[in-house]
This record gives structure tokens, C-alpha cells and sequence, in this order.
């Protein structure tokens, strides 16, 4: 069983530019259309914490961008730090649905996504990153899209118990 994992696609995350946002938020909502098909579980990640006023539990920041085409239905995971499974209920939720591989997408690709791959690929999880439907911010000393791609590279060549995959939306489903 897959699931779809979207990481931190909030309107607080998406108040500073980030790397061809319409694209990868378009990609995106193709992939959880696709999962839906599927009955693919989609798993949306949504970070809060008290030290950004933008991502503040319950504020507008924290909320899921609203172009993105979540249901009700979807999951919500809760977390407070750059790690998708640090002190959530992710592994519990993944377990209980019978879930060994995840598709990854989502933002900040040098953080929170970086962070959540490599703990996953970790325990043991098959991991498949969607090259182009992950993101981030210009930093002053690296371009947006030289550190998607420094990424991409990293993933597929690491040494983890189940090799990472790393392939574009169009090679999904």
C-alpha cells in the first residue's frame, strides 16, 4: 500500500516566494487527483509552531493552502519541528493503514522535506520523491532550483535500507 505524503504546503509557508510555486502546487493537486483514483491515502503534513507567527496553530499561515484540492477526508498530521514523524502519530496513521511506500512531495525541499526522506527511508519505508513536485526559497548563498536538484541527486544516491526513488510527477501513477 502507498500513501501520498503533501509536506507543508500552508499559506504562513507560501507567504515568502518559493521556486515555481504554481507549477509544483499544479503538480501537485494532479498527483492527489491521481492518489484519489487509486484510493491512495493522501496524508497532508502541516507544520505549526509558536515561534513563527505564520505557522501558529490555528492562524491563517497555518492553514492549508487553499488551492490546494484537500478533502476532508484526508489526514492531517501535526508537527512541530522538521521531522514528519517527531512526536506525531505519522508512523502510527502509515501502520494502521497498511502503508510501506510513500510518495513524497510538498515544501521546503532543504528542510522538512530533506528531513522527513531520510527519516522515513530510515525506518524502512520505500520512498519515492516526485522530483518536480517538491519546492523552496532562494538563500543567499544557493538558487531555489540548484538546491531542488542538489536534493534529487542526494536521495536517489543514498544508501538507506530501501533505495529512494526519485522521478517526476509524470512517472507517478
Amino acid at each position: 500500500m502507498k500513501a501520498l505524503i503533501v509536506i507543508d504546503m500552508q499559506q504562513g509557508v507560501f507567504a515568502k516566494k518559493r521556486y515555481d510555486d504554481v507549477n509544483i502546487i499544479k503538480r501537485i493537486n494532479q498527483l492527489i487527483d491521481k492518489a484519489r483514483e487509486k484510493d491512495i491515502p493522501v496524508i497532508f503534513i502541516r507544520h505549526n509552531t509558536p515561534r513563527e507567527a505564520a505557522l501558529k496553530y490555528g492562524s491563517d499561515g497555518w492553514q492549508i493552502l487553499p488551492d490546494m484540492h484537500k478533502k476532508d477526508q484526508d489526514t492531517i498530521v501535526e508537527k512541530t519541528c522538521c521531522d514528519a514523524f517527531c512526536k506525531t502519530d505519522l508512523e502510527d496513521q502509515l501502520v494502521k493503514l497498511g502503508v510501506k511506500e510513500l510518495i513524497v512531495t510538498g515544501c521546503c525541499t532543504d528542510f522538512c522535506l530533506d528531513t522527513t526522506v531520510r527519516v522515513a527511508a530510515s525506518k524502512g519505508f520505500e520512498v519515492t520523491v516526485v522530483s518536480d513536485a517538491h519546492t523552496t526559497a532562494q538563500k543567499p548563498y544557493l538558487e531555489a532550483q540548484i538546491i531542488i536538484e542538489h536534493h534529487n541527486f542526494v536521495w536517489s544516491e543514498m544508501d538507506t535500507p530501501h533505495p529512494i526513488k526519485v522521478c517526476p510527477a509524470a512517472e507517478i501513477f
